[in-house]
């Protein structure tokens, strides 16, 4: 068995699991502790948040210090908002949202949202998304709660990746006007013929997003589909994780498409 502290010691074999991490970091913490912020994310099933370190959050009056791998939080947190996931003890995934959106990368934020809003049917979204906005607004900590509510707005749980939040969140820095997610097109029989990743209908623009995996084998397919859409009246922008780092060329390109269609963004 590898240690890791002096009374808890893990499986070398799953030392670097995540279920395996965040359960010695329950047990090296006491029972007042849960698993808070990206690591309750994780245990609840976003892959946006991250996996490491695990987070824990214990009550004020225990005094324990982090250590490499595990952040230990001091707060308030009511046993009511705890449930239990594979044996874990972990904050309600909208008390562990609020926290990542408030005070964690504002990347992480957005994609962790979306995937919470998409784990969730669709008729239960608005009820969870009002729910998150109170724990925002109820939070004991005051930074970056506008911040949060920002982020939370943006998110429609139709990203298909990370990356797809992450554009978004892009284009609205930018200051252009808030694309809508999975624009259905559709034919003379009302058939959906198509889907755009990010569009805004009345001037007919689109931004899609080539993520590697998924646009690698069918570039060929990809650039009829883009000429059909032109002739419908489409101006297509096409996206890659380059931009993701630098979107100036997709901000330009759209602001572009939007003056050539007579539309001031």
């Amino acid at each position: 068995m590898a240690s890791f502290s002096r009374d808890v010691f893990v499986d070398p074999h799953r030392a670097t699991e995540f279920h395996t991490r965040a359960a010695a970091s329950l047990l090296y913490a006491g029972s007042e502790a849960v698993l808070s912020g990206h690591s309750a994310l994780v245990a609840h099933g976003c892959s946006a948040a991250d996996p490491a370190p695990i987070h824990v959050l214990v009550p004020y009056h225990r005094n324990l210090g982090s250590r490499p791998g595990l952040l230990v939080h001091n707060g308030r947190f009511e046993w009511q908002d705890v449930t239990e996931i594979a044996g874990l003890r972990v904050l309600a995934v909208d008390v562990a949202l609020a926290e990542v959106l408030c005070r964690g990368d504002r990347r992480s934020g957005i994609a962790c949202a979306d995937q919470a809003l998409a784990l969730l049917p669709e008729n239960e979204r608005a009820e969870f998304r009002a729910w998150t906005a109170e724990r925002i607004r109820t939070r004991d900590d005051p930074r970056g709660k506008l911040r949060g509510v920002a982020l939370l707005d943006l998110a429609t749980g139709l990203a298909e990746s990370p990356a797809e939040s992450w554009l978004l969140l892009s284009l609205a820095d930018a200051g252009l006007p808030v694309p809508q997610p999975q624009v259905q097109i559709f034919d003379i029989a009302g058939n959906v013929i198509y889907r755009l990743d990010f569009g805004w209908p009345e001037p007919r623009v689109a931004v899609e997003y080539d993520g590697y995996a998924a646009h690698e084998n069918r570039k060929e397919r990809d650039v009829a589909r883009d000429e059909d859409l032109r002739r419908r009246g489409w101006t297509m922008i096409r996206a890659d994780a380059a931009d993701l780092k630098d979107p100036s060329r997709v901000v330009a390109a759209v602001r572009a498409a939007f003056r050539a269609r007579g539309f001031a963004e």
